[in-house]
């Protein structure tokens, strides 16, 4: 076999296929019609499973399983011509697969290695009919077969003689191709206001996209999403004189998998952990280094990636800020971290930081002066820089311009990031969109004029990919409510999965009057339009929006929908319900009310002539209870966050009580109406407020977290940059930045739970909801499930991975 990359070794154009009945072929027989090129998923005719890298491992001698066919890379085999067969060379490790210790014994383990020219890594596709094979290796000439013939999840595969066995039979897939994307509508609904079909922009600016391919899974199990294809975010927090060390339960996975735990070379616990995914090392040295090892039929599986530490409780991202400036009617400047995203950006199973810096002199959009530019980074864990976009002088900064998404939207395992553009945005490699010596700025510091566009940038290089117009255009400043540039620039962005399937973007400008929500799918490095909604066709649902948006699949059609403050919008684009109840500064979306079926929605209102907050089924928009009206009721939280009442609790600013899922008194409110996170060990979550987090009690908070050194963000929002299940088990970090601006510093918390549940990251409607987290004023995710007192065993998530 010849050495990767070598002459000797390309990628397969057509398989040499040797025609077999039942029993092997000992001579040359006519080649077989050949399959396109790779990669391929092999499926195994007894099991129906796909041939799987165990626990998406990189590591050499990994044993290869069986598993449900999910489109992950660890499932994907490039095949290329080498002496005798091919190779199959895993997608997400390029790593080929071989015979343990070069072995001809029948029973020894099918294993990923370095590949290399032994000839225990060639194998010989046997056509037994159509794109079913025997895979031959051509070191040992024994057969590819899942052991004892098993058909269960995680099953070994390993070699034995060749017969008719089906467990020795493997179909051949395509492993992913270009979906057609969704089409446009090409007609408007008939309800309003209407799905405004997609038009072709009249002023492009001279962007040359890079196209991705994109890659969609053979197999997609039923009603099942694209989620990311994470490692197990291994983490050890001090705790005490011990280590709590924490992994994630992925959402492809049995939730009765066990877990061996090592210290180095040396089991931890005594039998495989299956009532959590976390482990209290007690007396073990702050410095140890861990991996986590899943335990599938009885049999152990590859070791993770390393821990990571989390020293003090804490692990610190370096950062670099920007170098300050001074306007033009010389006012100076300085930098700050401000809101923060997440997502895979390269690919490699860990998360990266995308951060927003915000200058000094940023504006709401009702104060008037020039602003420094906003900055937009791409941050690995260990500090290095990936990238860096400059958005220009041409585009204001303030907490209501700049929304920036963070999604793998093609799918190709590695996420994008799409933010709103202008003449003079320079993109992670440098070059610039527009014109780069356009200035738009009036005297006054609003930027009312020039062209707008809307740019998806590759996550892994900060290269803008695809540029459009960015729809709503402003048009006449007046139209949105006020002619000076308040509420024609009020932006929010979300992501949703309005296929039931693939994530798409959506992008919006105002609330206060006319609101317009622009739906964008990305596909093979294009943008393209779904639908416009525009609440011109009907004044009804003008003025119906918040400082933020919601998503979830709140009809239970499979397909999200946008909560839109007061109002709601389908999946393509229709009117779903309007409770006419006006603009707001917060709302909750989730399974706020276990006893009852489906999702639930609590938001609080800005309108004194509407009631101060309300409670409503998130199906129909009906109103379950409000409270009375009474001016502007500027926050609002909704959460389980005490075992003494069933569901969630709800509160306000401007009400007096604590109020339970039916609206009845409970007492005591919390001290603060902020921000949430599952930080101690019980299903009860906790309050986050400003830099610190604490326990809500009848008599008063507890304090578990006071975090030093650090900043809140937003004023007096007081939000943190980022809070979300980012790593570890099911429970939340918290993400705020060092108070001198060098670091994004990661709070995890250092408390045992008994509690087992899949990450919530692949959770698609908490997904989205960290996603949208940093929108205007940012509010906490919520799951589509109920985490709380009394809860029922938490549902399987419905993902592929990607």
């Amino acid at each position: 076999m010849a050495l990767p990359g070598s002459a000797h070794r390309t990628r397969l154009a057509a398989l040499a296929l040797v025609a077999v009945g039942g029993t092997l072929a000992t001579g040359t027989a006519a080649a077989a019609s050949a399959p396109a090129a790779g990669p391929y998923v092999l499926v195994n005719a007894n099991s129906g499973l796909c041939l799987d890298v165990n626990a998406k491992s990189t590591a050499d001698d990994t044993q290869l399983v069986q598993y449900p066919c999910n489109g992950g890379r660890n499932q994907a085999w490039e095949l290329s011509d080498v002496s005798g067969g091919q190779s199959l060379t895993a997608a997400h490790s390029g790593k080929c697969a071989g015979i343990k210790d070069d072995s001809t014994s029948a029973g020894k383990a099918v294993v990923q290695q370095a590949c290399g020219e032994s000839a225990f890594q060639g194998w010989r596709l046997e056509a037994v009919s159509g794109s079913v094979y025997r895979v031959v290796n051509t070191g040992s000439a024994k057969c590819l077969n899942v052991k004892d013939g098993s058909t269960a999840t995680g099953a070994v595969v390993q070699q034995n003689s060749c017969d008719s066995a089906t467990s020795k039979r493997w179909t051949l897939k395509a492993a992913g191709t270009a979906p057609t994307p969704t089409a446009t509508p090409t007609a408007s609904p008939t309800a309003s206001p209407t799905a405004t079909p997609t038009k072709t922009p009249t002023a492009t600016p001279t962007v040359t996209p890079t196209k991705t391919p994109t890659v969609a899974p053979t197999t997609i199990p039923a009603g099942a999403r694209q989620a990311e294809d994470l490692d197990r975010g291994l983490i050890s927090v001090r705790s005490g004189t011990g280590n709590l060390v924490s992994w994630r339960l992925l959402g492809t996975e049995a939730a009765s998998t066990g877990f061996n735990l090592y210290r180095g070379g040396t089991k931890v616990n005594s039998s495989p952990i299956t009532g959590s995914t976390n482990y209290l090392d007690t007396g073990a040295a702050a410095d140890a280094v861990y991996t986590v090892r899943a335990v599938v039929g009885g049999a152990e599986q590859a070791a993770s990636e390393p821990s990571l530490r989390f020293g003090n409780g804490y692990l610190d991202v370096p950062i670099q800020a920007p170098a300050g400036g001074t306007t033009p009617d010389g006012v100076a400047y300085t930098y700050a971290a401000n809101d923060a995203g997440v997502g895979d950006l390269d690919g490699d199973g860990q998360y990266e930081f995308v951060l927003k810096w915000d200058p000094s002199n940023a504006k709401d959009n009702s104060q008037s002066g020039y602003t420094g530019n906003v900055y937009v980074d791409a941050y690995k864990l260990d500090g290095t820089r990936m990238w860096r976009v400059d958005l220009g002088r041409n585009i204001r900064a303030g907490a209501h311009y700049t929304q920036f998404q963070v999604y793998d939207y093609d799918g190709d395992g590695r996420a994008e990031v799409a933010m709103k553009t202008a003449d003079g945005t320079r993109d992670g490699t440098g070059k610039v969109i527009g014109s780069s010596s356009a200035d738009h700025r009036n005297s006054s510091g609003y930027v009312l004029a020039g062209p707008e566009y809307l740019t998806m940038f590759n996550g892994r290089t900060g290269a803008a990919v695809s540029t459009v117009n960015y729809d709503p255009p402003r048009g006449t400043v007046s139209s949105w409510g006020d002619s000076y540039g308040n509420r024609v620039d009020r932006f929010l962005a979300g992501t949703a999965y309005l296929d039931g399937q693939r994530p798409s973007l959506i992008m919006s400008r105002g609330y206060y009057t006319r609101a317009v929500i622009a739906a964008w799918d990305f596909r093979n490095g294009t943008l393209t339009k779904r639908w416009t909604f525009d609440s011109n066709s009907s004044t009804t649902y003008a003025g119906q929006g918040n400082h933020s948006l919601t998503i979830g699949d709140v009809d239970a059609d499979g397909r999200d929908e946008i909560v839109f403050g007061s109002a709601a919008v389908d999946d393509n684009g229709s009117p779903l319900w309007n409770t006419r109840n006006g603009h707001g500064d917060a709302a909750h979306l989730g399974d706020l009310d276990p006893s009852r079926a489906g999702l639930e929605y609590f938001k609080v209102s800005e309108d004194s002539s509407k009631p101060g907050s309300w409670f409503a089924s998130a199906r129909t928009g009906q109103v379950l209870w409000s409270t009375a009206s009474g001016g502007d009721n500027g926050r609002g939280v909704s959460a389980d966050i005490w075992a003494g009442s069933p569901g969630a609790e709800s509160w306000s600013a401007r009400d007096t009580t604590l109020r339970s899922t039916t609206g009845a008194s409970l007492g005591r409110e919390p001290s603060s109406i902020n921000f949430l996170a599952w930080w101690d060990g019980d299903p009860v979550r906790e309050l986050v407020d400003a830099t610190r987090v604490d326990k809500y009690g009848t008599g008063g908070e507890t304090r578990l977290l006071t975090a030093s050194g650090v900043h809140s963000n937003n004023g007096t929002k007081s939000t943190p940059s980022l809070s979300g299940d980012l790593f570890g088990d099911w429970r939340e970090e918290v993400v705020w930045p060092t108070g001198d601006n060098t670091a994004l510093r990661i709070y995890s918390t250092p408390h045992q739970t008994d509690r087992r549940i899949h990450t919530l990251m692949h959770d698609t409607q908490y997904r989205v909801a960290i996603a949208w987290q940093n929108t205007a004023y940012n509010q906490p995710p919520h799951p589509g499930f109920f985490i709380g007192s009394g809860m029922s065993a938490p549902p399987q998530p419905r993902v592929y991975l990607r």
